[in-house]
């Protein structure tokens, strides 16, 4: 990025003018602007020649493109992301956004996943784009485990946590148990796991059983190790991903490569491809950050950009993220304010749950 903010720095009065009108007409029309029209808003009144000889400079530069045989230009993802970092003007939250948001999260429902599905459903309402929401996973510690058969190929691991919440899987458990060794490997575990997180038991279950093979029953040790297997093998569940909005993406009049594109964007966030990546990529800092086209391995293939940031909880540590998904010409200057104030918020009232 340094070498977009020298072109950026480099760039004298008239350019700068130009390629911010070019930009700030794309995002509000998402048509190509030419020389014409520039000349009828500049504050500087120059020739359309003139114009044109700045716009081949800013094209050469790499930050504007000529599409098919249009006579204007549109900001390239590199001059999308100079303008973005170097001369975007963020708007104050408008009231009527605010007051939207309030009232969608005004309900104080004990379930944390309708309260951000409700977020998902206001953040696309309000800015006419998809949302993703990633809520938080349920790391309290654990108080209890048990195991409970269900039937000869059937059982169910219950979880119970400090905090009150309690999780059920469905898995199969080896041939031959009963109820003896059910109760000898729910015995060991909850010897073992008082205090630990589900993340810290994985790997201290792994080492306690190849340290005392001997003292355990081989019936309970598979029993152990199949019920944590249902555990892990839905690690990535336990962080569920909620999409709303996806109709506001597919308007009448989008061509359709760009449909396809979108298509490809929703069937890669319903297979949770490189979803681990999501939150990972807000972990940098605090507030939000814009993603443009391929600077987002998820969203590459899209040509979509996501404006996302992350959302803590009482002790600053970062538990999910709030998005807004839409195409490239998204009213960024809009959008950023609203989608940090929705982080906010959401943080705040998760926090004050707990």
């Amino acid at each position: 990025m340094g070498d977009a903010n020298k072109i950026l720095d480099d760039m004298n009065d008239r350019s700068r003018e130009v390629f911010r009108t070019v930009v700030e007409s794309y995002l509000e029309t998402g048509d190509p602007v030419g020389s014409r029209t520039l000349t009828r808003s500049l504050s500087e009144k120059v020739s359309a020649a003139t114009i044109r000889n700045v716009m081949q400079d800013l094209e050469y530069l790499g930050l504007l493109d000529s599409p098919h045989v249009s006579a204007g230009r549109i900001p390239t993802q590199m001059g999308l992301r100079m303008f973005v970092d170097g001369l975007l003007e963020v708007e104050d939250l408008r009231a009527s956004d605010r007051q939207k948001i309030n009232a969608t999260l005004g309900s104080n429902t004990a379930d944390v996943g309708s309260m951000l599905d409700r977020v998902g459903a206001a953040l696309s309402g309000v800015t006419q784009g998809a949302s993703l929401v990633l809520t938080p996973k349920h790391e309290a510690e654990i108080r209890h485990i048990e195991f409970v058969s269900l039937a000869q190929d059937r059982a169910l691991v219950v979880l119970v946590f400090s905090d009150g919440h309690v999780e059920n899987r469905v898995f199969t458990p080896p041939a031959g148990q009963t109820p003896s060794s059910m109760r000898e490997a729910a015995n060991f575990l909850n010897a073992q796991i008082e205090g630990k997180t589900l993340s810290e038991v994985s790997g201290l279950m792994r080492r306690e059983i190849a340290d005392r093979r001997q003292e355990i029953d081989v019936l309970a040790q598979d029993l152990i190790e199949s019920g944590f297997a249902a555990w892990d093998s839905q690690g990535d569940d336990q962080a569920r991903l909620i999409v709303r909005g996806r109709a506001n993406l597919l308007g009448d009049g989008e061509k359709s490569e760009e449909l396809d594109r979108i298509r490809v964007l929703f069937d890669d966030l319903e297979r949770k491809r490189d979803i681990a990546e999501f939150l990972e990529l807000t972990e940098d800092g605090e507030g939000v950050r814009i993603f443009i086209g391929s600077e987002n391995k998820l969203f590459s293939l899209s040509g979509s950009s996501l404006v996302v940031s992350p959302y803590m909880n009482s002790d600053r540590k970062i538990i999910g993220a709030v998005g807004v998904i839409g195409p490239t010409r998204l009213n960024y200057g809009r959008i950023v304010p609203i989608v940090d104030y929705t982080a906010q918020l959401v943080g705040k009232l998760l926090s004050d749950r707990s």
